[in-house]
């Protein structure tokens, strides 16, 4: 595989809706004998910035070019995910973790790498922490999946058969309702985000591959507790820097997951945006962009103090502490 490397030009994020989603540079890469599609600017450190369930590497184009400017910078459809082909074997966390594993075989990435995944793909992120530690020099966890049951009413409807399907059909309608729920600001639900959101709905496997990894983590209940146990467990026991943030008015994940990040895996760092909803990477841009650069240049092997804002109540404070 060859891409072309060199410093992504920086983009405006000053709250613009629309900032940069025409101008991403995508190519595409042989994974276990499928075509992916991805995205790399800049030198440095590896990075790695993974999406979520029904979504595509555009959700990261505006962390992307602004990490592009210190880091060498990998975006990268999911398989079976806007122009990934979908995977043969079955979906499941580990199928998806080891798919990025083999990502960075495809594209040459020998040292560890810092994984940002929001939601579906932060959880993936654990997962590949988990199973292949050395790969991963950090966590950086966006309102991500696995630490709570609680999920919105529309992802727990997908998982009933026939619903499913019958709600995963593209209309213009439905996918202005998602890109409006991923939001507290609903101006950021632009028309070509909108637009583009049908486009990938319209492909011949969206449906299957979506409801087949919705439905591999949990049912109309919520997301399972065996799995989020498991890797929850495992996770605390590995020696890796965590950063757990959330938007305060998500309507997919609740930030009250926050509280069992914070309970689960005590060393992170944690944040709650103000204000924001379930992708902070692109509402509050600029500073998530500066958690990031600021969680990435402590020492490793240090323990600091941070103070964040409590989800339990509006005004409070807790200290919380940041494992380097």
């Amino acid at each position: 595989m060859s891409a072309t490397s060199g410093r992504a030009n920086p983009v405006a994020v000053n709250g613009s809706p629309g900032a940069a989603y025409t101008r991403d540079r995508p190519r595409h890469v042989t994974v276990a004998g499928r075509r992916v599609r991805h995205r790399i600017d800049g030198d440095g450190p590896p990075v790695v910035l993974l999406h979520g369930i029904g979504r595509t590497m555009r959700d990261f184009t505006e962390q992307h070019e602004l990490l592009a400017q210190r880091f060498r910078v990998h975006s990268v459809d999911l398989p079976g995910y806007g122009g990934s082909l979908p995977m043969t074997e079955p979906y499941s966390l580990p199928a998806l973790a080891r798919f990025v594993a083999g990502y960075l075989d495809a594209v040459g990435v020998d040292q560890p790498a810092h994984l940002v995944g929001n939601s579906l793909g932060g959880a993936v992120a654990m997962q590949l922490a988990v199973t292949e530690p050395e790969r991963v020099a950090s966590l950086a966890l966006v309102a991500s999946a696995g630490f709570g049951q609680e999920v919105a009413l529309a992802l727990r409807l997908l998982s009933l058969r026939p619903l499913g399907r019958l709600m995963l059909r593209p209309r213009h309608r439905s996918a202005l309702r998602v890109e409006r729920a991923l939001f507290h600001d609903p101006s950021f639900a632009t028309a070509d985000r909108v637009a583009y959101a049908l486009e990938v709905a319209r492909q011949p496997y969206a449906p299957r591959v979506l409801l087949e990894t919705l439905r591999s983590l949990g049912g109309f209940r919520g997301a399972r507790p065996e799995w989020r146990e498991e890797l929850l467990t495992q996770l605390a026991a590995r020696d890796v820097p965590v950063l757990v943030v959330w938007g305060d008015r998500d309507l997919i994940l609740p930030a009250a997951h926050l509280d069992a990040a914070r309970e689960r895996l005590p060393r992170a760092r944690t944040h709650l945006f103000q204000d924001c909803g379930h992708m902070p990477q692109i509402e509050r841009a600029a500073e998530f962009h500066r958690l990031l650069l600021d969680f990435w240049s402590s020492p490793t092997g240090t323990t600091l103090t941070a103070t964040v804002d409590d989800p339990r109540g509006a005004g409070k404070r807790r200290p919380a502490t940041e494992a380097g």
